[in-house]
């Protein structure tokens, strides 16, 4: 992914807060006829080393067995995982330079690895209890009070797989080359919005100290 400087994410730990934050990934393969991508939601944890080497990020997750992309991750391990998180179109009008050009602010953090596959009786449902205790623990207890059958042939249904990242790359792209003045012109413009993905850009640029300019000094600049 290119990254210019300024819009680099440096922490692992921010990386991964955005990432719970936003769990709906996108997992892209590449294959003999080209790229194949699954739209799908995963869990993070972290593993040591087999050698006692630092903890490693694995994202955990499932796919229907009818979608092939569990049989290219078979062939082919090494795949590419995207989060994304709000965007907004940013219009020069926000800036105090004439000489200025339209963009597009957004996040996202791209996780790179290589695949294992798991389809076993003992892995399977350890997962669906993970993605269920993340996304709805009280439908918990619904499942288990279903019929095994009906569970066993849910999970005949899926392949689970599991992703070690062997290297993560993280891009806030929110003003941060713009002065304080511009970023608070763009969050103010995109808070105005009445569609949550574009705030969610301004909440981020908050979050991130961004244009952080004091009230006096907001004041005078609107008056020269």
């Amino acid at each position: 992914m290119y990254i210019p400087e300024h819009f680099r994410l440096r922490h692992e730990e921010d990386a991964l807060a955005f990432m719970r934050a936003n769990p709906f990934a996108i997992l892209i393969s590449t294959t003999e006829s080209g790229p194949y991508a699954t739209h799908l939601p995963l869990l993070l944890s972290s593993r040591a080393g087999d050698d006692g080497s630092e903890s490693k990020l694995v994202l955990r997750g499932h796919v229907a067995k009818a979608n092939p992309h569990w049989s290219y991750l078979e062939r082919r391990p090494q795949c590419l995982t995207i989060f994304h998180g709000p965007h907004a179109y940013v219009s020069p009008g926000n800036y105090r330079a004439r000489e200025s050009v339209p963009t597009w602010n957004y996040a996202a953090v791209h996780v790179y690895g290589a695949a294992r596959l798991f389809s076993s009786a003992d892995d399977l449902p350890q997962v669906l209890h993970d993605l269920i205790q993340t996304f709805e623990p009280a439908y918990w207890d619904q499942w288990e009070s279903l019929s095994s059958t009906f569970r066993e042939n849910m999970l005949r249904q899926i392949v689970g797989f599991e992703i070690v990242a062997t290297k993560i790359e993280g891009k806030f792209k929110l003003s941060q080359n713009r002065t304080q003045q511009d970023q608070a012109n763009v969050i103010g413009s995109l808070e105005k919005s009445a569609d949550s993905v574009v705030t969610g850009v301004a909440e981020m640029m908050k979050e991130q100290g961004l244009g952080n300019v004091s009230s006096d000094k907001r004041n005078l600049k609107e008056h020269e």
